[in-house]
């Protein structure tokens, strides 16, 4: 996926047309999570190419820890062969939880890009903003509300279904 123009802002950060490209990968990932919560996530690399892929399988794998930006971003690092991830955007449809906005700054991602937010759990600037919190080591640019509609749209359906 090459690396395209930037169309629109989000406050002062620029959101491309790479990041609503991947946004909707991960609306594709999301959609796939079965009886999980459907989140979806994917990392991108500095020339735009999808390197990582991952959406949440904690109910099939029965792992706490399998939640769609973990997946993606070991993906990620076995494909680049690194734990670093410099250079690379992580674009998920949920706003990270605390565990996994530290992974994103643990991995040194460049960006965040992430889709709806969570009010009930967000570490990305909701209840909690990890990735900017300045003390520590790495802090990502992040664009919030990339394909937020959609993203909030597969939630909200998902938890109707389950009451």
């Amino acid at each position: 996926m090459p690396r395209l123009a930037q169309s629109r802002h989000n406050g002062s950060v620029k959101i491309t047309a790479t990041d609503e490209l991947a946004m909707r990968e991960a609306l594709s990932q999301a959609m796939r999570a079965g009886d999980d919560v459907p989140v979806g996530a994917v990392v991108i690399d500095a020339a735009g190419v999808v390197i990582g892929r991952g959406r949440n399988q904690r109910e099939a794998s029965g792992d706490p820890t399998a939640h769609a930006e973990i997946l993606a971003l070991r993906e990620a690092a076995q494909a680049v062969g690194a734990w670093r991830l410099e250079g690379c955007t992580l674009v998920v449809t949920l706003e990270p939880c605390t565990m996994c906005a530290g992974a994103i700054v643990n991995a040194r991602v460049a960006r965040l890009v992430f889709g709806a937010t969570d009010d009930k759990a967000g570490a990305a600037g909701s209840l909690w903003d990890v990735v900017r919190d300045r003390r520590l080591n790495h802090r990502p640019e992040v664009v919030a509300g990339v394909l937020a509609d959609e993203s909030a749209r597969l939630l909200q359906d998902f938890f109707a279904q389950q009451r």
